[in-house]
Order: structure tokens, then C-alpha cells, then sequence
């Protein structure tokens, strides 16, 4: 029978079994032979993180600078324009329809309508430090009611400060419905004494600002008015005329 041994016998043998060797990590430290994913994915996340919004603040200051030097411009534009108005006091051009000649208004055997036109037109530069040239293309055309009955076109010239320029306009125009057109300005003339005309110019000019010439710009002129009769070789009476002017740019 095997003799049983007391832990606390004095005479017992010593203990085969191995005690535990001490650690190698000191106490609080994590021992670990696997790479940290961890602290790897999170650095590139970050790194990541970081290359994203850098493009993004680099585009934000581009677009806050465009926006600040177009803002800079358009002040400035201001400013100068304000400067300028203020230095030339512009003022817009007058005309006038002075006197109207028929030289032709009569029936072809076709039945169409010629109609020839002399106009008398004073054009007035009121400006003391602004000069207008007068350019090619420009159309002048004359109206009964909605019909076109002859057109033509202002000569090419240069109108200096405060100039007043008087212009003879020939127009000549020739158009289908003749008869009809001709018996609705009689019946009219006969009903009220008067036929009404109206006037349309569109007229490309440049303006001379002191030395600096502007860009191309069109001068849209609309007048209306009243003569007392619409015979052919007649200088007819003008009995009321009104103009308003108009720039395109």
C-alpha cells in the first residue's frame, strides 16, 4: 500500500513537476508575434483621410480667389465708369424728320406699288468731349400702319462735339398688293385730312470717348408722324412728329 504524503511532511520529496518560468514581458505590456492590423489600418485610414481633403481645400481656395478677383473687377469696371460719367457727362443724340418729299408714289401695270422718298433729317451731337462715327449698313425705312413703303440708308460720316448735321435720306421701295396698299392711305387722308408715317433706323455706330473709340454699338431710332397729304412731287407738310432713340449694344 502506497504511503500518502502530506504537503506539509518535512520528509516528502521533492516536486517533479516544473514550475512556470517567469514571464519575459514585463507586468502592464501586451506581448504580441502578430503584427498590429490595427494600428496599421488606422494610420492608412488617416492617410487616406488626409489625401482626400487636401484636393478639396485646394479647389475651395482656387474657386474663394476667382470669385474675389472677379468681384475686384467688376468694382473696378464701376469705378472707371462712374469716373468717366462724370468727367464727360454724356448725353444721348436728337434727331428729327425736318421735311418728307414724295418724288414717286404710283401704280405699275402689275399692280404693284413704287414708292421713292426724300427725307430731311437733322441729327444733333450735344456732347462737348463725345464724337460719333456714323458707320456702313446702317437701314432706314419707312412705314404706313404695318406696310413697308421704301428703305434706304444713312451716309458714313464722323459727327464731332456739339454738331448738328443736316442729312437728305433718298428711300425707294417697290411692293406687291399695290392697290390696296394706295386706296387705304386715301381713305384714310380723306377721313381724317392727315396720313400717319413712322420712321425706323437702326444705325451701327462707334463713340469717341475723348481719344479712346468704343466698341460697335447700334443706334435704334423710332419716329412717328403726321403729314396732310401723301402725293407723288408734293413737299409735304409735317404736322406732328415724336422720336425716341434706343442703344444696343
Amino acid at each position: 500500500m502506497a504511503d500518502r504524503i502530506h504537503p506539509d511532511d518535512p520528509e516528502a520529496p521533492p516536486s517533479t513537476t516544473a514550475s512556470p518560468s517567469a514571464p519575459l514581458v514585463p507586468p502592464g505590456h501586451v506581448k504580441s508575434d502578430q503584427p498590429d492590423h490595427h494600428h496599421h489600418d488606422h494610420h492608412r485610414a488617416h492617410t487616406s483621410t488626409r489625401a482626400r481633403k487636401k484636393p478639396r481645400s485646394c479647389c475651395c481656395r482656387v474657386f474663394c480667389w476667382t470669385i474675389s478677383i472677379i468681384i475686384i473687377l467688376i468694382v473696378a469696371i464701376a469705378i472707371t465708369a462712374g469716373i468717366l460719367y462724370l468727367i464727360f457727362r454724356p448725353k444721348l443724340p436728337d434727331y428729327s424728320i425736318d421735311s418728307l418729299r414724295v418724288t414717286e408714289l404710283a401704280l405699275n401695270p402689275d399692280a404693284t406699288l413704287s414708292a421713292s422718298f426724300t427725307l430731311n433729317v437733322t441729327a444733333e451731337n450735344p456732347n462737348t468731349k463725345i464724337g460719333i462715327y456714323y458707320l456702313r449698313g446702317s437701314r432706314l425705312s419707312a412705314w404706313y400702319e404695318d406696310t413697308e413703303l421704301c428703305n434706304g440708308s444713312l451716309p458714313a460720316f464722323y459727327q464731332g462735339h456739339e454738331n448738328t448735321t443736316v442729312m437728305d435720306v433718298v428711300m425707294s421701295g417697290r411692293h406687291v398688293n399695290g392697290t390696296r396698299i394706295l386706296s387705304r392711305v386715301q381713305e384714310r387722308e380723306q377721313a381724317s385730312g392727315s396720313v400717319p408715317l413712322s420712321l425706323r433706323a437702326n444705325v451701327p455706330v462707334r463713340i469717341k470717348w475723348g481719344s479712346l473709340k468704343l466698341m460697335k454699338m447700334k443706334f435704334r431710332v423710332r419716329c412717328k408722324f403726321q403729314v396732310d397729304a401723301l402725293t407723288a412731287n408734293t413737299a409735304l407738310r409735317i404736322t406732328s412728329s415724336s422720336c425716341n432713340f434706343r442703344l444696343k449694344l
